[in-house]
């Protein structure tokens, strides 16, 4: 049957303003009802990546907004196939995300009366989302979507929902409309009153303390971040979003806060009178656990107000673009702060638990020697996702981060599946970089299926699966709490066959010695690879028992 030429629909018109916005990949899966939508990407500059499942499509478009600051753009079909892209754009929305999702809805002409797969899409969407609508007519499209990316991608950024009616999608394209021209808002500079305010606390300060956050990270505030420290001589922690916006490698770097327990970088914060947060969001990290007595001058550094909390309470809100903001309050402070004793010990016992992991020989092997192997199989721009789990708890706590954006977890939301799904944006939205998905047995089988797009796609990037046929961080939890656990164990399929079967390449670890180079091999021939490694989660009550014995101060 001769090709058809396809007709000029609102679909092209749609297509049309994503390229507008910039937009490379639509991650999704088509339906009866957006054909004409796909058929126009075909056409486009767009690459369709075509997923195994909707959930996935909503963690690829997460990952690439992350790491692009441009909104990854997610697609799906009405009714069920919107409602699996649920997850991923909550992840979004909870972790400060710029994420698009487009979706079909059934015509305006049977939307307001119960009928097949009528469901009210638009209100289903608004909690987990910055906007949520649904477009009324073909002539509505330039403004929707130029007010969708607009959305999604300024500060505080998230997702966005909109729903496309199947009458509208395929409606001849109206003459003369076009996208609407892309405008992007320009760095404020902070409130002189703002940074006198600030320079006045940090004057009379015994102790502060800096708390790095994924908003520092979104503003590229890397650079003016180390600056700051250097100048005025202040210890600096991050957040796990916020890992690798300050290198640990740095002198004045503490590592990263979030563990559920008083971990070593908490005994800083005890010590400290001052807090200034750099782009620290609420959601990232429970501020009762740095300010339990709600005694800490707080100076809050963003590029919009604080969320209010009763352990949050703001002395100074310094509002507008962080590097700004730190490069003109650190020119205001006329003092220097000397790094304490407590730094310098912090920093020692991080390095000393990550030494005695490439020390541990034991097999299966300890959640130490696997975070210590990765990071000498990684590069230090390379790209690593940490899926959530006991994984996500190992590796953010303990893995030396260098680079922004380099060391990734779900933290808002702290959703289970990311990270396979991550990976594979994470390598379409820096190639050049080798990119690795750390997940536990239990997560990765929730979203495992997008190994085949990985393979179709010819995206390279390598799995590590802690396997322990666990729930582990539930069943950490169960031993911590109630001295036993129940219902966490499961079976799980021969890993290496598994990859096989989609084509991948599987590799099995059998001792502590093969892993590192079984790493480097599998990452060298830049194909999909999955690398099986058993974990023996003992350590797991030998560290929060450890933590619980700690005492200060330091």
């Amino acid at each position: 049957m001769s090709a058809q030429a396809p007709r000029s629909t609102a679909a092209r018109l749609i297509v049309q303003a994503l390229e507008a916005e910039g937009v490379e990949y639509v991650f999704g899966i088509p339906g009866e009802e957006n054909i004409h939508f796909v058929d126009a990407l075909r056409d486009s500059s767009i690459r369709y990546v075509l997923v195994r499942h909707e959930q996935g499509a909503a963690f690829m478009a997460e990952i690439y907004g992350r790491l692009t600051g441009r909104a990854g753009v997610a697609s799906a079909t009405l009714g069920p196939g919107a409602i699996n892209l649920q997850l991923g754009v909550a992840d979004a929305t909870t972790n400060s995300t710029p994420v698009v999702a487009i979706t079909a809805q059934v015509g305006l002409d049977r939307i307001y009366k119960e009928s097949h797969q009528v469901v009210d899409l638009v209100s289903l969407f608004r909690p987990i989302t910055k906007w949520s609508e649904l477009a009324p007519t073909a002539e509505a499209l330039p403004e929707l979507i130029r007010k969708a990316f607009k959305t999604a991608q300024t500060e505080r950024p998230g997702a966005v929902y909109l729903a496309i009616p199947e009458d509208v999608e395929s409606a001849p394209l109206p003459d003369g409309l076009r996208p609407l021209p892309v405008n992007v808002p320009r760095p404020q500079d902070p409130s002189p009153s703002q940074i006198a305010r600030a320079a006045d606390v940090l004057a009379t300060a015994r102790r502060p303390i800096v708390l790095a956050g994924h908003g520092a990270t979104r503003a590229g505030a890397s650079h003016a971040l180390v600056r700051f420290s250097e100048r005025l001589g202040l210890p600096v922690a991050t957040t796990f979003n916020g890992k690798g916006v300050f290198p640990d490698d740095h002198r004045h770097a503490l590592g990263a806060v979030g563990f559920m327990r008083h971990d070593y970088v908490n005994f800083g914060f005890d010590e400290a009178d001052v807090l200034i947060s750099v782009g620290y969001e609420l959601q990232e990290f429970d501020p009762a656990k740095i300010n339990p007595m709600r005694d800490k001058k707080i100076i809050h550094i963003h590029g919009f107000p604080a969320e209010v909390d009763d352990h949050y309470p703001v002395a100074v809100g310094v509002q507008g673009d962080i590097s700004r903001s730190l490069h003109a309050l650190g020119d205001a402070v006329h003092r220097r702060f000397e790094i304490n004793g407590t730094g310098e010990r912090i920093r020692r016992m991080v390095r000393e638990e990550l030494e005695q992991g490439r020390s541990e020989s034991g097999f299966p092997l300890s959640p130490r020697r696997v975070v210590a192997d990765v990071r000498a199989a990684m590069g230090r721009e390379d790209i690593v996702l940490a899926d959530t789990g006991a994984v996500k708890m190992w590796m953010a706590r303990m893995y030396p981060t260098y680079e922004p954006n380099t060391m990734l977890v779900s933290n808002g939301l702290s959703a289970m599946g990311f990270a396979v799904p991550g990976a594979l944006a994470a390598k379409l939205a820096h190639p050049r970089r080798r990119v690795l998905a750390a997940t536990g047995d239990g997560a990765f089988l929730m979203n495992s299926q997008e190994l085949e797009t990985a393979v179709r796609e010819r995206i390279p990037f390598v799995v590590l699966v802690w396997v322990d046929g666990a729930y582990g961080l539930i069943e950490w939890k169960m031993d911590l709490e109630l001295g036993r656990s129940s219902d966490v164990a499961f079976g799980n399929p021969d890993f290496v066959k598994y990859a096989e079967s989609f084509g991948a390449r599987g590799y099995r670890v059998t001792s502590a010695a093969e892993l590192l180079p079984t790493l480097r091999k599998a990452l060298a021939d830049d194909v999909v690879s999955v690398v099986a490694v058993p974990v023996d989660y003992s350590a797991n009550l030998e560290l929060t028992g450890k933590l619980g014995e700690l005492t200060g101060p330091f």
